[in-house]
């Protein structure tokens, strides 16, 4: 299965690292559409289950849009902080799917190939990570789970990776990683995000 994390769209609290670049008011445009983006990116692969786990009010429109592209559920992120949501959400997935992949919003990189090398990844190890340019991941997916994997770590710097990969060695998991993608969070990425636009139309 695979699961969304997304925030409510809200002007001033989404998307703040494209100040001034975008105004409050584009730079949440900017979000809901890579929300939706990857909402249509995961339901038109037909790889398995979507579900979209949602930080803030779940009664958004854009919400129910991504529904009606074929998001089978809302669910709540629960956590003190984006590690400890990720974990619960993976271990709730866990209970009820064998394989698990958990995509952020912010890379509209990922494409249908990218989510099978994740999926095949997993026949063969415990977790599968896509990195991210700027330090970060852009996807993990388990068949099992440790919470060390998420704890120590400084959530949106750019030693997130190589923090996680500190407790894949505490653990002794088997993980593999696949291609670094770039995320679409300051004023230089936006012409990769125009470009993925334009060769989309």
């Amino acid at each position: 299965m695979f699961i969304q994390f997304a925030r409510e769209p809200l002007p001033g609290l989404v998307k703040t690292r494209m100040l001034p670049e975008l105004s409050p008011e584009q730079a949440c445009d900017l979000h809901s559409e890579l929300v939706y983006w990857t909402s249509q990116v995961l339901t038109g692969a037909n790889l398995g289950r979507v579900e979209l786990s949602v930080a803030g009010n779940m009664a958004s429109p854009l919400f129910r849009q991504c529904e009606e592209l074929g998001v089978k559920a809302l669910t709540r992120q629960v956590g003190q902080d984006l590690g400890e949501r990720m974990y619960n959400a993976l271990a709730e997935g866990l209970e009820r799917f064998s394989k698990v992949i958990l995509v952020g919003s912010d890379s509209p990189q990922i494409d249908r190939d990218y989510l099978l090398g994740a999926i095949a990844a997993l026949d063969d190890s415990e977790v599968v990570l896509g990195p991210a340019q700027d330090g970060g991941y852009v996807l993990i997916g388990v068949r099992k789970l440790d919470k060390h994997w998420f704890e120590g770590v400084e959530w949106g710097s750019a030693t997130v990776y190589a923090k996680t990969l500190e407790g894949f060695a505490l653990t002794s998991a088997q993980w593999q990683h696949l291609e670094v993608l770039r995320d679409i969070d300051r004023p230089e990425d936006l012409p990769i995000w125009r470009a993925i636009v334009a060769n989309r139309t």
